[in-house]
């Protein structure tokens, strides 16, 4: 298998690098010319692709403005054997400033690719294309499909992706891969709660301000409340190997009219990431009564809390010690270091493909650490020898995991 990745290792990394200088950032979330570049190339390797355009509604509904999710499927054998799904995003966060290399240039340097989205997580649509353009190439005996899920919508929530690819039934696995880096095979994420508070009063002016109902004096009751959560779930650690506290974050916060003016209206956006073991209505009903009991209770002032998006977090099923044996005895072998079942602190796609009962991990090219890849930051970037690795970590994998009986 190393030898067919090596042959092919150039072409590998040409057609990562195409994906690069084709921006798909969401926001906005206009993706379907991406997704158009990514499935000519892989038709380019031989591959039939399977174009399933989401209807706009829907994808409005989800704050993006065009998606179009890739399958490519490759039967083995009888193809009785286990369906594996292999999940990959590719719509990227804006790029923001600070960077060193064009954010679409797909330098070269150093042994690295450097891009926005070139870790998280185009180098997986690369990484698990060339595992199976060598799987197929090896000609073993194997049986049961392989099939690719190349999807745009991971920043904004999966709904419109992996989630509605299983919704419509336009796909069935057995297992699931999705993209994570190459050092750890993460079984465990967080899940996400994300709330919108309004708070209404009554405007008036600074002159007289009793004759108003000032919605930011009785905002800060309900902000206050909210720090002290935020230091109380420090003392709740998950059980999961890096995971950590349930996290509680204000991240944005709005309102007024001007300087002169007593403020009628205070928006805030919260963000509450959830560990494993915490159920996510759970968390929303506590949280949602924490709110109204810490808001006054005035003449005139209403408080009104509504849901932006939950995303449970993603807990082990059985059956997934086999996708970790598969990746472990390899990705061991190939690194030269211990390479361990480890949980982390973000939310990810993964989720829906648990929550339809398959077992899932995360794993593909990367480096130790989000932060070492520079991933969601300036200079993002991507070793070449890690995405070598993956890809043939990925691909020795799936042939265990495909034997013939």
């Amino acid at each position: 298998m190393k030898s067919i990745i090596e042959a092919a290792f150039d072409e590998e990394v040409a057609f990562l690098k195409a994906l690069v200088r084709v921006p798909s950032d969401n926001p906005p979330g206009d993706c379907a010319a991406h997704a158009e570049t990514a499935a000519a190339l892989l038709e380019a390797m031989g591959f039939a692709v399977e174009r399933h355009p989401v209807p706009e509604p829907f994808v409005r509904q989800h704050g993006m403005r065009s998606v179009t999710n890739l399958i490519v499927r490759h039967v083995f054998g009888t193809g009785k054997g286990p369906v594996i799904a292999l999940n990959a995003h590719g719509d990227v966060v804006p790029p923001g400033e600070g960077w060193t290399a064009d954010p679409y240039g797909a330098e070269e340097r150093g042994g690295a690719i450097y891009g926005r989205g070139v870790a998280v997580s185009k180098s997986d649509f690369a990484t698990y294309a060339y595992a199976l353009k060598a799987l197929v190439a090896s000609g073993q005996p194997l049986d049961g499909t392989v099939e690719l899920h190349l999807t745009y919508d991971e920043e904004a929530g999966g709904f419109v992706g992996p989630k509605w690819l299983i919704e419509q039934g336009l796909s069935k696995p057995d297992l699931a891969f999705s993209a994570g880096f190459s050092y750890a095979i993460t079984t465990a994420h967080n899940g996400v709660l994300h709330l919108e508070i309004v708070v209404r009063g009554r405007q008036a002016h600074a002159a007289m301000p009793e004759t108003g109902v000032d919605a930011l004096e009785h905002t800060v009751p309900i902000l206050q409340a909210l720090y002290a959560e935020r230091h109380r779930l420090d003392a709740t650690v998950s059980g999961q190997k890096g995971i950590g506290s349930p996290k509680l974050t204000v991240g944005l916060i709005s309102g007024g009219i001007n300087t002169n003016v007593v403020p009628d209206r205070i928006m805030l956006r919260l963000d509450r990431r959830l560990i494993p073991e915490e159920v996510g209505l759970d968390v929303e009903a506590a949280l949602v009564k924490l709110i109204e009991d810490a808001a006054p209770k005035a003449p005139g002032l209403e408080v009104e809390v509504r849901r932006i998006m939950l995303a449970e977090p993603l807990r082990p099923l059985p059956g997934v010690e086999k996708l970790v044996d598969a990746v472990r005895t390899h990705a061991t072998a190939v690194l030269g270091v211990p390479v361990e079942p480890t949980g982390v602190p973000l939310y990810t796609d993964a989720r829906h493909y648990a929550a339809a009962g398959i077992p899932t991990i995360l794993y593909g090219a990367g480096p130790r650490s989000i932060l070492e890849a520079n991933a969601h930051a300036a200079d993002e970037h991507l070793k070449l020898s890690d995405l070598k690795a993956a890809t043939e970590v990925v691909a020795l994998a799936l042939a265990d995991l495909l034997k013939a009986g």
